[in-house]
């Protein structure tokens, strides 16, 4: 097994989330080639799909199937699965964070716009905005430009978990009146400090604040991946598809915790 491999812990959590292939459904349980595949997703990490290893197979089925299943949203469903089942709906943090496009990510012909990239100071970028639950694990994701203002992936965030929070944490970029009067018709608590522009200061409660870094902590987490910290990928839904693998990855460490 090499360094980045699936390990045992984590695939005996995830083999049964993954789809079965048609030509091996009449087997009645998922193909271990599965974990080979995946393996083999997980080693590319950016390099080109035709210098992923002979021992994960092919490296056209790899990429095929890669794209099929970011098409069909199956690592989101697995990352949702998890959510669903684990989130600590006590409150929710939102946040973003920018990733820069390699070379290969921005020179598509299918425009930027359609692969929610933007230009920002540091060249082409994407802005990943996720909703996390109180202890800073992922939710949900929304892709944009990275020149997008955080506050306008509220709307696409908000309505995604199932269960309603106490509280709604987030910095000052989602400071508007807007978020602020949705969230007291929800009936939440907006946990979001007033820019420095306003006229009325507004107050919130500093000490639920300071766990709003759970969120950026993840972040961090989930950028050791090569493929998050920087776009590889033109498609906008197959750089979702990474980070939705790295995030189905991230919520087996605390299945012993369910």
């Amino acid at each position: 097994m090499s360094r980045g491999d699936l390990t045992e812990a984590e695939w005996r959590v995830l083999k049964d989330l993954l789809p079965i292939e048609p030509e091996n459904r009449s087997r009645g349980r998922p193909p271990e080639q599965n974990r080979s595949i995946s393996n083999g997703i997980l080693f590319r990490c950016g390099a080109p799909w035709r210098d992923v290893p002979p021992k994960y197979g092919s490296w056209n089925t790899i990429y095929r199937r890669f794209r099929r299943w970011s098409e069909a949203g199956v690592w989101e469903a697995v990352a949702v699965t998890f959510a669903e089942i684990m989130a600590d709906s006590g409150h929710y943090s939102i946040d973003s964070t920018t990733v820069r496009a390699h070379v290969s990510a921005a020179g598509g012909k299918r425009g930027t716009h359609r692969r929610t990239l933007g230009r920002s100071r540091g060249g082409f970028t994407s802005k990943v905005h996720c909703l996390a639950d109180a202890l800073g694990r992922p939710v949900a994701f929304h892709l944009t430009g990275g020149e997008a203002a955080n506050f306008k992936a509220y709307d696409d965030l908000i309505d995604l978990p199932e269960q309603a929070s106490d509280a709604f944490l987030a910095d000052k970029g989602y400071d508007a009146d807007a978020i602020r009067a949705d969230l007291a018709e929800r009936k939440i608590k907006a946990v979001i400090p007033g820019r420095s522009n306003r006229r009325v200061k507004i107050e919130y409660d500093r000490v639920l604040y300071k766990q709003r870094n759970r969120i950026e902590r993840m972040f961090g987490q989930l950028k050791i991946n090569r493929a998050i910290a920087t776009r590889y990928d033109q498609l906008a839904n197959s750089f979702l598809g990474m980070v939705h693998l790295a995030t189905a990855r991230y919520w087996p460490k605390f299945v012993h915790a369910a």
